[in-house]
């Protein structure tokens, strides 16, 4: 019987395994996101900033952000979703030859992180493409004073961008393979 063209390869074992790393980091990412959000809104929505955190390092306080970080172009809301679905997309893109677990996680962490926010942006009031992301933590101010305020979704995008740096750096290559220092 002559070999189908048409059917795809089952991916090798190290790639599998990076797809399943990649999808379970970005999972647990969106879920405590949601989970933190919905605990932030449900409790803190109404009242004066309630938990500090390490002594006063962290205060949990209820803001919300139509704009970016450092809430640029807040009257540009609509604009963000879009960026966050071509992100998404250039991830599922970039994930597909990948087998570095490591590579995984930093796409994880990026994808759970951009996804987060576009659930915000999504879902949120005032509406779809116009919703406004929850965010939390402020650091040393109950208001946001000295840092912006920002949520989880936020951590792990900065997580994520920082280990696909140091990855980069150290020339670990996605395929696995590392870079040939010269």
């Amino acid at each position: 019987m002559a070999h189908d063209e048409s059917v795809p390869a089952a991916p090798s074992p190290r790639r599998a395994r990076a797809w399943t790393v990649y999808g379970l980091v970005a999972a647990a990412v969106i879920a405590i996101d949601v989970a933190v959000k919905q605990w932030t809104t449900a409790n803190l929505a109404h009242n004066e900033p309630a938990e500090k955190i390490l002594g006063g390092l962290i205060y949990v306080i209820y803001t919300r952000n139509s704009g970016a970080a450092f809430s640029m172009m807040r009257d540009q809301t609509w604009i963000f979703p879009i960026i966050a679905l071509g992100v998404v997309g250039w991830l599922f893109y970039m994930i597909r030859g990948t087998v570095s677990v490591a590579w995984a996680v930093a796409f994880g962490f990026i994808l759970g992180g951009a996804a987060g926010n576009l659930v915000d942006r999504l879902f949120r009031a005032p509406g779809p493409f116009r919703g406004h992301v929850v965010d939390m933590f402020s650091f040393l101010d109950d208001h946001g004073g000295h840092f912006p305020v920002f949520n989880i979704a936020d951590s792990a995008l900065t997580v994520g961008v920082a280990l696909a740096i140091l990855l980069e750096f150290a020339g670990r290559r996605r395929d696995g393979t590392r870079a040939q220092r010269g």
